[in-house]
């Protein structure tokens, strides 16, 4: 049987029993959000769901009908309630799936009835779409599928239906379902539709017409796709009007409040409280690294304290197989000696792989005792956690990381064909490496407890930084905006390409990411690593989301929690008004918050789906050749205000931060943020992608050429005109203040370069 399932069934001793399954028929266009509704509902629930996608029915390949029917029955004997994902739009289409209801099975309907707009601009915008709907084909198909749509009606079998028409009706249709546990059920009737007798969406055609290349399709009409609200909102239409209901996601202790003093049933507040983010993480150096118990206990209360109030509602817990434990005995005691928040940090007993279908105990992220190869093997914790996630865990880490260091770690977002994802819900892995007292291990450190504990104190930290990083991640995916998470910085306190000076220090260090963690990163996937040195935390690496993390079998990549800043920009410009200089329906300029030069500036693509110069394909010719036609206006603009400034417009092959930006930048690179080697080379090396080359490279080759080697970010420092080189930053800059020689002749050639001629005219 060939289908997605996340069973969350399993429940402590004493709770109620299953109530009756439900199956839940999706009704909507390509593009209206089936797919991203399924996937999120299941990932927060704990009743246990299948989805039923006809286009992956068949091991992974479009199926029919029938297999959906079977596989839909079938998933119902096992115990579990169903999604429908196809797009049902008519009664013919959804009768037989209606029939699966009965007296122990109810059948509803959620509409996703979103504008024509909408639907066809994430049609045409997405790729590796597991039907193959996408690009200029899809127009067509959603108009024509549109014209059919009859809206469901109680009669023909429903038990309910919910009629979502704005993403706001659909975040509440959302919360309604995430929150329901195995023994509860909703109320029958109609929700949300305010106009039954609507058949073509309005406009539809006039839109159509309107689209000569349907890349551009309602190009700002797909910012919220992926949004997953967890504010408290009111279920649209509801008969229980008022009643409020809360996603278990990532709810506050307010939230939690409210929610049990609010919802319809204990049970549905009990899984409020059964969801908060958590870290089951085992003693990372006390077992295969024999590492001194008291001096083990001492760091992990001491850096558990240190991080209490951090975690807002968030939780960390202990784990051991070992009922006699002696860590956790050590740990329990000494917690409790410093009086720590027991809510916010327990020790447990129980395999890390099953704590949520053996003992009840929720956890979202786990931590695995790794070795420094990041591979399966060598028994324990390490062993344990690669045989239970699958293959799926050691691709998607080596696509990340190929070894670590000690005191370090790496986080991985786990797909969600895991066993451990569907079985146990965790979301994430991190890979932490402690120090190693055990002659008979790598790394070993003799008996040096002084290194032995920084280290393991900077293992702590790696971990919980990860973590956190984490939980960041999914509040803001989940609130669309990072205006409601705590104390967190706001975007454009975050944003700028290359200089993160406010967070980590200068030079050449290493800047640790993602949480703080520093590790080899596979050559496919550079864009990972330390600082490239422009992306000013670009003004800047993830459904982690599930919905960060992205695997299309060339590139992986984890967006760190700071990195999101300028997609946040680009899909609502109307939040950061006093920062744009200009907004048009396919970009948003803004100034480099720590610009690199005398004029710097960002473009920025309004289009979901492109991260980075590697998701750009031939479908995107037209939005890239814009973002450089409105560069070269800026350039022209900034020249007739300074004649003698050169510029470049180009892209950084493996940027730090999400959303593909064009960089307009004057080649003067007097700036006090040009501050070391990696901010340097990062555009005066191959690293940097002129957009003329780009844009050949696209239109001959469908892809642009990546130039992201670690090399190209360490050369030698040398001077862009006259390519001397130099021992550090400040005597490079001494230099080329003074440097008239003219430019290298590759600069000079294509349009590379941009300069008014009398400028030309006068170099050597």
């Amino acid at each position: 049987m060939d289908m997605d399932i996340i069973d969350n069934s399993s429940k402590p001793e004493g709770e109620e029993e299953k109530g009756k399954a439900i199956v839940v028929i999706l009704i909507g266009a390509p593009g209206s959000g089936k797919s991203t509704f399924c996937e999120h509902v299941m990932r927060a629930s704990t009743r246990p769901w299948a989805r039923i996608c006809q286009d992956t029915i068949n091991k992974g390949k479009a199926g029919t009908k029938q297999q959906c029917l079977m596989n839909a029955t079938s998933a119902l004997k096992e115990g579990n309630s169903v999604f429908i994902d196809r797009c049902n739009l008519d009664r013919e289409q959804r009768a037989e799936f209606v029939k699966l209801g009965g007296p122990q099975v109810d059948v509803h309907a959620v509409v996703l009835d979103l504008p024509a707009q909408v639907c066809i601009s994430r049609s045409v915008k997405r790729t590796g779409h597991e039907g193959n709907l996408q690009g200029g084909k899809a127009a067509a198909v959603v108009n024509r599928m549109l014209q059919k749509k009859e809206l469901p009606k109680l009669n023909e079998g429903f038990s309910r239906i919910t009629c979502c028409q704005t993403e706001r009706e659909v975040q509440a249709a959302f919360n309604t379902y995430s929150v329901l546990g195995p023994s509860d059920m909703l109320p029958h009737g109609f929700f949300g539709q305010k106009n039954p007798d609507a058949k073509v969406q309005l406009g539809i055609l006039k839109f159509l017409k309107k689209v000569e290349d349907p890349t551009y399709a309602g190009s700002d009409a797909n910012r919220d796709q992926h949004s997953v609200s967890t504010q408290i909102t009111e279920e649209i239409g509801s008969s229980s009007k008022g009643q409020e209901t809360v996603s278990p996601l990532l709810g506050t202790a307010s939230n939690e409040l409210r929610a049990s003093e609010n919802l319809a049933t204990s049970s549905v507040a009990q899984n409020v409280f059964s969801n908060v983010p958590t870290l089951a993480f085992p003693s990372i150096s006390t077992a295969d690294f024999q590492f001194n118990h008291e001096k083990a206990s001492d760091i992990i209360v001491e850096k558990v304290e240190e991080f209490m109030n951090k975690l807002g509602n968030a939780r960390l817990v202990l784990v051991d197989l070992s009922k006699g434990s002696k860590i956790l005995s050590l740990v329990k005691s000494k917690a409790a000696q410093k009086i720590i928040d027991s809510e916010k940090f327990f020790t447990f007993v129980g395999d890390i792989t099953r704590l949520f279908s053996e003992g009840g105990l929720r956890c979202n992220v786990i931590a695995n005792a790794a070795n420094w190869r990041l591979k399966p093997g060598g028994g324990g914790v390490n062993a344990s956690i690669f045989s239970a996630a699958g293959p799926s865990l050691e691709f998607a880490t080596n696509e990340l990381a190929k070894s670590l260091l000690p005191g370090n770690a790496v986080v991985v977002p786990l797909p969600s064909t895991s066993p451990l994802y569907r079985k146990e819900g965790v979301s994430h892995v991190i890979h932490v490496l402690g120090p190693n007292m055990n002659p008979s291990r790598p790394n070993w450190l003799g008996n040096d407890y002084v290194k032995g504990c920084k280290i393991l104190s900077d293992c702590y930290t790696a971990l919980f930084e990860g973590f956190l990083s984490i939980v960041t991640n999914q509040a803001r995916l989940s609130t669309g905006s990072s205006e409601n998470i705590g104390s967190e910085p706001s975007v454009l306190q975050n944003y700028s390409e290359g200089d993160l000076t406010k967070q980590f220090s200068d030079g050449d260090q290493k800047i640790k990411r993602n949480g703080g963690h520093e590790y080899e990163i596979s050559k496919k996937c550079k864009g990972s690593k330390d600082d490239v040195g422009a992306d000013t935390i670009d003004s800047m690496p993830g459904k982690v989301n599930a919905n960060d993390h992205k695997i299309d079998g060339s590139r992986s990549k984890t967006w760190g929690s700071w990195a999101h800043a300028l997609y946040h920009i680009a899909m609502h410009p109307e939040k950061h008004k006093d920062d744009i200089l200009e907004i048009t329906d396919d970009v948003v300029v803004l100034n480099d918050h720590y610009p690199k030069a005398q004029r710097h500036i960002l473009v920025l693509a309004r289009c979901e789906g492109l991260d980075c110069l590697a998701d750009v394909r031939q479908e995107h010719l037209q939005l890239v050749m814009a973002m450089h036609a409105v560069g070269m206006k800026w350039t022209e603009k900034f020249l007739r205000d300074d004649t003698s400034l050169f510029f470049r417009l180009g892209y950084h092959s493996a940027p730090s931060m999400r959303q593909l930006h064009l960089h307009v930048i004057s080649q003067d690179f007097n700036s006090k943020h040009l501050k070391n080697k990696k901010h340097w080379n990062s555009f005066n090396t191959a690293f940097f992608r002129d957009s003329v080359d780009v844009i050949e490279e696209i239109k001959n080759h469908g892809k642009a050429t990546l130039k992201d080697d670690d090399s190209l970010l360490s050369m030698e420092l040398r001077c862009h005109r006259c390519r001397s080189a130099h021992p550090n930053l400040p005597r490079l800059k001494s230099h080329i203040s003074n440097c008239s020689a003219s430019f290298p002749p590759a600069l000079l050639q294509n349009g590379r370069l941009s300069f008014v001629q009398s400028n030309r005219d006068s170099e050597p």
